[in-house]
């Protein structure tokens, strides 16, 4: 079965998690994806002494790998034979790093005006923050992230997960398919670029709502609403575990009230609209902790959904890495380990889903360099000659 993107090329020059997971999702969506890295790998492998960690592994399955020394001139003559027959080349490089290398988009594209050129970095291309060097841990800060995250009497805390890396990463690879959707009427390529620090803040809606409505947003809400305009919205321990509840809707507020025997909050006022409740949250939270004692997460996450109140267990990380819902959606496949550690590495699937198309096939990351002759020799047409002088980089 075909999918989305077969048949189109993509020369994958991501690093660490930005530029990684762009690729993976392109590689998904059935493009062939070539890792290009430098001889001495990308970032990410200085994570382990051996240069297979399992960040590598995780986020460039399904590619395949070659290494190109653009500091080299028949590095970077290799790169512009390469992406004369490409249709995308993405990488997240520093603002300006690629051009300073002469292997920007205006050489590319001269040799190639199909070419879809895709560059992600920490705050986009122009703006006063251009050239700040970027991370997700700095965009996290920069974006309020960090401020809003956390309890109002502790200190700001950053998010556990890479989320402005990965959003990042999502938005990139739709301005790529949608500027090669663009080229199916224009015959032309383009340069698309994306800031994650652009990303991150239509995720404020609720603290900027809150500031709009107050003129003052709250700071940290622990694990209550950001803009505190909903209650119940906690996260709830209990015998072993914690469990998060949310009500969004009345039906949700009317079988929660019910099933913790408070049907005297259910219509009256001050309980009687989303609004109401949320002024009186530490009540209702009071309330949701009165029934929770001495119950355990199972049970009441199984009462709670067959009351059809939206709930959670709070999962670790091993929970989730043997989640039966991600098993059953494609999204985990357990593939040998090529470094140290455990023997598997349990590598995401896709998570946009076609229908009538199969899941993609995961295959094991490329080891460094590993098609770096096979993909030379297929895409550029390069011989014995051409992949001497390459090895030895005159």
């Amino acid at each position: 079965m075909s999918r989305p993107l077969d048949g189109i090329s993509v020369l994958d020059l991501g690093q660490i998690y930005q530029g990684g997971y762009c690729g993976l999702l392109l590689s998904y969506l059935g493009a062939d994806v070539v890792k290009v890295e430098p001889p001495w790998g990308e970032n990410v492998r200085t994570r382990s002494e051996d240069g297979t960690p399992p960040q590598v592994q995780f986020l460039n399955a399904s590619k395949r790998g070659i290494t190109l020394d653009l500091t080299s001139e028949a590095g970077r003559e290799a790169l512009v034979d390469l992406a004369v027959e490409a249709d995308v080349l993405l990488e997240n490089f520093s603002t300006g790093k690629m051009d300073e290398l002469g292997v920007g988009y205006d050489v590319l594209s001269d040799g190639n005006s199909k070419l879809v050129y895709a560059h992600g970095s920490g705050y986009g291309d122009s703006g006063p923050y251009s050239n700040y060097p970027a991370m997700d841990l700095t965009v996290q800060a920069m974006s309020g992230l960090i401020h809003t995250t956390g309890f109002p009497d502790g200190d700001p805390v950053k998010a556990g997960p890479a989320v402005c890396d990965f959003l990042g990463a999502v938005h990139l690879a739709l301005g790529i398919t949608s500027a090669l959707f663009e080229r199916t009427r224009t015959g032309k390529g383009r340069y698309v670029e994306v800031g994650m620090y652009d990303c991150m803040y239509p995720t404020l809606t609720s603290p900027v709502s809150a500031h709009v409505s107050r003129s003052e947003a709250p700071p940290r809400t622990g694990n209550q609403h950001s803009g505190l305009a909903i209650a119940p919205y906690n996260v709830y321990s209990t015998e072993d575990g914690y469990v998060a509840i949310i009500c969004i809707s009345e039906r949700h507020w009317e079988a929660l009230a019910t099933r913790i025997d408070r049907e005297d909050l259910v219509g009256v006022e001050g309980y009687d609209s989303k609004a109401a409740r949320a002024e009186r949250r530490e009540t209702v939270d009071t309330e949701i902790e009165a029934w929770l004692d001495g119950r355990h997460t199972d049970e009441v996450v199984d009462t709670l959904l067959g009351d059809g109140v939206p709930c959670a267990p709070v999962q670790t990380v091993e929970d989730v890495i043997n989640d039966e819902h991600l098993a059953a959606r494609g999204m985990i496949h357990r593939l040998p380990n090529q470094g140290e550690g455990r023997p598997e590495v349990p590598v995401p699937g896709m998570p946009i889903k076609f229908e009538g198309v199969a899941e993609p096939t995961v295959e094991q990351a490329p080891l460094l360099g590993e098609h770096t002759e096979e993909v030379l020799a297929e895409i550029a047409g390069y011989g014995p000659e051409e992949l001497g002088r390459l090895r030895t980089g005159e």
